[in-house]
């Protein structure tokens, strides 16, 4: 079994060794377009934590806005806590968060400093790591390995000593290497009771890697 895992691992490896470094880290002009626009132009952009010299990383499929106006669902629309402080620091930041007891979610602060929104990151494709990130989930189904928010960050070891961190320099990065998605889908959110009718959550047409593929309400 351990021969097999292996073997299947190093040609996924293979095929991705070159793509899963590439691309700059963005940089502060990226963050000046909406909240909902930022997370749209998130999807393709890569993840990438260096855990003690491994690489693991994943392309960024499926995205969820949180706004600080008209948006209920959003941790900051009630004003700052010691929870959501980091959503009202500079943008290009990680806010990353404890949610029913047993799983981090990974978000991108997109606002200006001081306003609270974010963008939250619901599903990666695997680029690299992925042996590691398969003993880490207990999977050998590529699919599974990144489809939800808590699955990316136990897959890619970010924890809550990833807040706060600045995603252009260091050893959690967004990277944009230049590939982008023809079609994208705006639905509701997932697992949230207020603001639920509110058409911010994308991704790519069709992509397999979402947590959750959703009847689609609009094309971006």
């Amino acid at each position: 079994m351990a021969t097999q895992r292996l073997s299947m691992f190093a040609d996924w490896e293979g095929k991705r060794q070159k793509t899963d470094i590439k691309g700059k880290p963005l940089q502060a002009a990226f963050y000046k377009a909406s909240t909902s626009d930022i997370a749209v132009s998130l999807l393709g952009k890569v993840l990438l934590h260096n855990v003690d010299g491994k690489i693991l990383s994943g392309r960024i499929v499926e995205t969820e806005a949180y706004l600080s106006q008209g948006d209920p669902a959003c941790h900051a629309s009630r004003g700052m806590t010691p929870r959501n402080r980091p959503m009202f620091g500079p943008p290009g930041r990680a806010y990353v968060y404890f949610i029913y007891g047993n799983h981090f979610c990974f978000n991108v602060v997109t606002a200006t400093q001081g306003v609270g929104e974010a963008a939250l990151i619901r599903a990666l494709e695997p680029l690299s790591g992925l042996e590691e990130m398969s003993v880490i989930r207990n999977t050998m189904n590529k699919r599974l390995l990144c489809s939800g928010p808590g699955r990316l960050c136990q897959a890619l070891r970010i924890d809550g000593s990833c807040n706060e961190a600045d995603l252009s320099s260091g050893r959690l990065l967004l990277l944009d290497d230049d590939y982008t998605y023809d079609d994208i889908i705006a639905v509701p959110r997932i697992g949230i009771k207020r603001a639920a009718n509110l058409l911010l959550r994308f991704y790519p047409a069709g992509n397999q890697f979402v947590s959750r593929p959703g009847i689609p309400k609009q094309e971006v």
